[in-house]
């Protein structure tokens, strides 16, 4: 395993403690400033949004810059919002922080997929990703109940100093272990095939329309991938799919305590149980999408759709909700390197900014997410509609993914292996 995937994974970890730990912490911060908790909670909705803007905005505006030189400096501006954040001495400062930090998120995950995948050999792709997004999971594991103890402990203050932290060591790991983009010319030295219709075997590379000379593309090249309906098509599955799960977590803890009788206190420790299921579907999600990426889309969302629904129907049940907890944690984020790894192939040989917009379709998946589940809610529908509703969704996107793949087929496109756009400096 290239070190360079562990730096991309310690930045994951501080990217997701920040945007999930806030949610332990909202008391605290609403009784500090004097704000209720409704204004509290503009501390979430504003990081999603945020993320979903530098996810597009920030990743169009570097994308011709060297990728490593990229990585650190988002590392930077996440370690200044996080900064911010620590030593807001007003809620409008905090937000500020929280936004500052957030406007990293996308492009990081976006652009840093795209790196982790130039690191490894093409059939290890999927799982460099995996790789990537484990430092995600592993904040929701073990960083969330860490840092809502800390803050509850010496102050929330205490966490965002913590997380701050957390971003110095990631920095000086991408500028110790990351490769330049400017220098390598791919996983093991070789340079791989731009475009679905070059071979490793031809010993020849063709600098797509708009490429600069170090082999970055240029952004005109980036947005012509979009031309692909197959990406379109990919985005649209990341929007049902990720914010069917999203949506039936974001109310998770009024179904297992209004429904399922657990206590409040054992709330986090479910968290827990729910985040094992993220790590572990991560890994095993990654390993699949290596060997059959559209069939195992295909089967983990028809899968996680049937977990939602059994979830809705056994909510009474302490020992199904656990399972099903497990379970929804697991198939929900095992779509996750399969779905990255669709756009950046449909994208062909300039992946970059469509890796991007995958990453803010999670984030809008999520806000959808939990709008239809509180609007299910608000109806009077009851603390297991946010499932259905999940179910749903999710549906949806086995529907749109089938749909596309049908078309894939008509039209005889085989999405290309995740590419490497860099080449050897002349």
């Amino acid at each position: 395993m290239p070190l360079g995937l562990l730096a991309l994974a310690v930045g994951g970890f501080g990217i997701g403690l920040t945007e999930f730990v806030i949610m332990g912490l909202l008391p605290e911060i609403a009784t500090e400033f004097g704000v209720t908790e409704a204004v509290a909670g503009y501390l979430i909705s504003g990081y999603a949004l945020a993320v979903a803007v530098g996810a597009i905005g920030l990743t169009a505006a570097v994308i011709r810059l060297d990728r490593k030189t990229v990585l650190g400096s988002l590392m930077i501006l996440f370690i200044a919002g996080n900064l911010v954040s620590a030593l807001a001495p007003t809620y409008e400062l905090l937000l500020a922080g929280r936004i500052l930090a957030a406007l990293c998120h996308g492009a990081f995950f976006g652009i840093g997929a795209v790196v982790a995948a130039d690191m490894v050999a093409p059939s290890k792709r999927a799982g460099a990703i995996a790789m990537m997004f484990a430092g995600l999971t592993t904040a929701n594991v073990l960083g969330v109940p860490f840092g809502t103890f800390l803050g509850q402990q010496y102050g929330w203050r205490s966490t965002f100093w913590a997380i701050t932290a957390i971003g110095v060591v990631a920095l000086v790991g991408i500028l110790l272990l990351v490769p330049s983009t400017r220098r390598a010319s791919g996983a093991h030295g070789t340079a791989p095939a731009l475009a679905a219709s070059t071979t490793p075997a031809a010993g020849a590379l063709a600098l797509p329309a708009g490429a600069t000379p170090s082999g970055t593309p240029s952004l005109r090249t980036e947005l012509a991938a979009f031309r692909n309906p197959q990406v379109w098509w990919s985005i649209l599955v990341t929007v049902l799919g990720f914010g069917g799960m999203f949506g039936a977590f974001t109310y998770i803890a009024f179904t297992v305590t209004e429904v399922g009788g657990f206590a409040t206190t054992s709330v986090p420790w479910l968290l827990v149980l729910f985040g094992v299921g993220l790590f572990v579907g991560n890994f095993l999600g990654g390993k699949a999408a290596d060997r059959y990426l559209t069939t195992s889309l295909l089967v983990i969302l028809a899968v996680l759709t049937v977990i939602l629904a059994v979830f809705a129907l056994t909510a009474t049940s302490q020992v199904m909700t656990l399972v099903s907890l497990f379970l929804m944690g697991a198939f929900g984020f095992a779509t996750v390197p399969g779905l990255q790894m669709r756009i950046m192939g449909h994208a062909q040989a300039a992946p970059t900014m469509a890796s991007g917009a995958n990453i803010a379709a999670f984030n809008v998946g999520n806000a959808l997410g939990a709008w239809i589940g509180g609007l299910a809610i608000a109806a009077g529908l009851g603390f297991t509609s946010p499932l259905w509703a999940g179910a749903a969704l999710t549906l949806l996107a086995v529907v749109a993914l089938g749909v596309a793949t049908l078309q894939e087929r008509r039209t005889a496109v085989t999405p290309a292996p995740v590419p490497l756009t860099t080449v050897p400096a002349a």
